[in-house]
């Protein structure tokens, strides 16, 4: 049994979507994979898919699926552009969606890049009793959210609550 000051290690799966890069040019893949491990986390699987809504689901489902899966950090494919498509992709598979995490990232990212921020179509939630988020693709808006939000949320020593702790009871 652990103790309300433990660290809980997550299996965290990683996913960069992009039509340009490659896993050799992920570089906020690579900062989103260290941040995870070190932070004592464990990645249970990384992929980079391009910008293909079917493909997204295909792989997010089978992730969502998985028991060994605690969480899914999405990297790419949030913003406007024509084949942006990871918000039309992902939020039908969500049971329940965390409008928090998008509010307060926007919030964040504006005192960084202004009202740039309202590009911004990051959002995460709940499917199956798995952590999803999804972040823009720049290394920069990837450390932001890691940072400021995402590290201590999935921190089952981060008070007053966080997300690491409810994992027990998310499929009651």
């Amino acid at each position: 049994m652990s103790h309300a000051n433990d660290f809980l290690p997550l299996r965290l799966a990683l996913l960069t979507v992009s039509d340009s890069r490659t896993l050799a040019e992920d570089s906020s893949g690579d900062y989103l994979a260290s941040a995870a491990t070190d932070a004592g986390h464990r990645l249970a699987e990384r992929s980079l898919l391009p910008d293909d809504r079917y493909q997204l689901r295909a792989l997010v489902s089978r992730w969502i699926a998985d028991p060994a899966v605690d969480g899914i950090l999405v990297t790419g494919g949030t913003g406007f552009t024509g084949r942006d498509s990871t918000p039309e992709a992902l939020l039908p598979l969500l049971d329940k969606e965390m409008p928090g995490f998008g509010e307060l990232f926007r919030a964040i990212s504006y005192e960084e890049i202004g009202t740039s921020s309202l590009q911004s179509r990051a959002f995460a939630g709940l499917a199956n009793g798995t952590f999803l988020f999804c972040l823009p693709g720049s290394t920069s808006a990837c450390r932001t959210a890691w940072e400021r939000i995402i590290a201590a949320q999935l921190d089952a020593r981060t008070r007053p609550c966080n997300l690491a702790t409810l994992r027990p009871r998310l499929k009651e």
